[in-house]
């Protein structure tokens, strides 16, 4: 154990230097897993997994805080949306409206599913608490958890909190998979030309903004600390805007209109990339992507000391059922959804899976595998542009918005029905 924590180290920074080569170690390994399977297993997934087994067998529960990562994760959680905003155009959004109500019937179905099938099986309370983890983040996990709490529950509280760590091993794969399979598609129509006619006609080279209110940066000045720094400005004003709305909501009586200020990090990296405040691929320029993405991705292996082997075992059964079931309903959903709405199952079930794991998982999995399908980097771009705003759309329409909505609904039945 000792060995592992400190690689044979004892002053106290050499540890942490030994720690932060374990980690690098774990995604480095996800890397050529993901490489070496073309993206069947993605980098997120085989990573996780390696953490989880770990720190069964040996990882500091504590490396994540003890190498100081969680803090710096959450720090560089704006700078990496606003550097996503600046790889979409407004155009490009607007086209997107298809995949916002994709993810909300996702959730929807995801609900009937848990309520009528796993209800009976399980439970109802349990059934409904599965339904938060299931279908976001963090925050809908807690709404749920405090309900089951409120109905003295308790035991409730550990199965929501498995169902938040475990879910990115169900849906990452999932997600994958079918977008393997459309980004194939896309590709194969774009390599025969099919596609031409319709992509020359909105194609806009992604380096000039929409609008140009703010001068170009000198060549000589796009330097990384100058890149960074209007970066940093942009991600201070949309915390300060997300701040300040929300306060403005709130003291409104109006909380349900209240902005996370993640999506408004995103909402402003688009709006500073189309006025031309902002490069195109900003973070790429500033040679600090990688970097950036090494500290966000922590996010989501976070969570994983706390699923001990113990704790696993006594809640297979009902793990199995809830995401199961979860899942059934998804899929019904998104082929009732493709249909409507004339769109490849396979993506719609992509949009309506990222419930399982939001961003960055979003971000990694679209870039891993258009990575190993696309044969140039023009076909790689071109794959990024049709699945990327798709992906971060509707991840956070699912963990951001819709599942923190659908959560407050289910806390308010499972306090009725656990209060019988």
């Amino acid at each position: 154990m000792s060995f592992l924590q400190n690689f044979g180290l004892t002053n106290s920074a050499d540890m942490v230097t030994g720690m932060l080569m374990l980690i690098m170690i774990c995604y480095a390994l996800g890397d050529i897993a993901s490489y070496k399977t073309k993206a069947v297993f993605s980098m997120i997934f085989v990573t996780g997994f390696i953490f989880l087994f770990g720190f069964w067998y040996g990882f500091p529960a504590t490396i994540f805080k003890d190498t100081a990562l969680q803090s710096y994760a959450v720090v560089s959680l704006p700078f990496i949306l606003v550097h996503m905003g600046t790889m979409m155009k407004l155009k490009d959004i607007k086209q997107e409206w298809k995949t916002v109500l994709i993810a909300f019937f996702g959730l929807i179905g995801l609900s009937i599913g848990l309520f009528f099938i796993a209800g009976p099986i399980l439970g109802k309370v349990m059934a409904l608490t599965a339904a938060g983890p299931i279908s976001g983040g963090i925050v809908a996990t807690i709404i749920v958890q405090d309900a089951a709490k409120a109905v003295g529950a308790e035991n409730l509280v550990v199965f929501a909190t498995l169902l938040l760590v475990l879910q990115n091993f169900v849906g990452l794969p999932i997600a994958s998979m079918c977008l393997k399979i459309e980004g194939n598609r896309l590709l194969t129509k774009h390599r025969s030309g099919e596609a031409e006619a319709v992509t020359q006609a909105v194609k806009s080279d992604p380096e000039v903004p929409t609008w140009k209110l703010f001068p170009a940066t000198p060549k000589p000045l796009r330097t990384p600390f100058v890149l960074l720094a209007k970066t940093a400005i942009v991600s201070w004003v949309a915390l300060l805007a997300a701040q300040y709305l929300n306060g403005m909501a709130v003291n409104a009586g109006m909380p349900y209109l209240q902005i996370h200020k993640f999506v408004m990090a995103l909402i402003m990296g688009i709006l500073f990339y189309e006025t031309g405040f902002l490069e195109y691929k900003v973070l790429s320029k500033a040679n600090a992507e990688g970097y950036a993405m090494f500290f966000c991705l922590i996010l989501v292996f976070v969570s994983l000391p706390q699923a001990t082997p113990e704790m696993v075992r006594s809640l297979v059964y009902p793990l199995v059922v809830a995401f199961g079931v979860s899942l059934i309903g998804i899929v019904i959903s998104t082929f009732i959804m493709s249909k409507i709405l004339r769109c490849s199952w396979a993506i719609a079930t992509a949009i309506a899976v990222t419930c399982l794991f939001g961003f960055p998982g979003t971000f990694i999995v679209t870039d891993e595998v258009t990575t190993a399908i696309a044969k140039t980097p023009e076909e790689k771009e071109y794959a990024m542009s049709k699945l990327l705003p798709k992906m971060l759309v509707g991840g956070f329409t699912t963990v951001t918005i819709g599942s923190v909505i659908l959560a407050g609904f289910l806390g308010q039945i499972i306090m009725a029905v656990g209060g019988k």
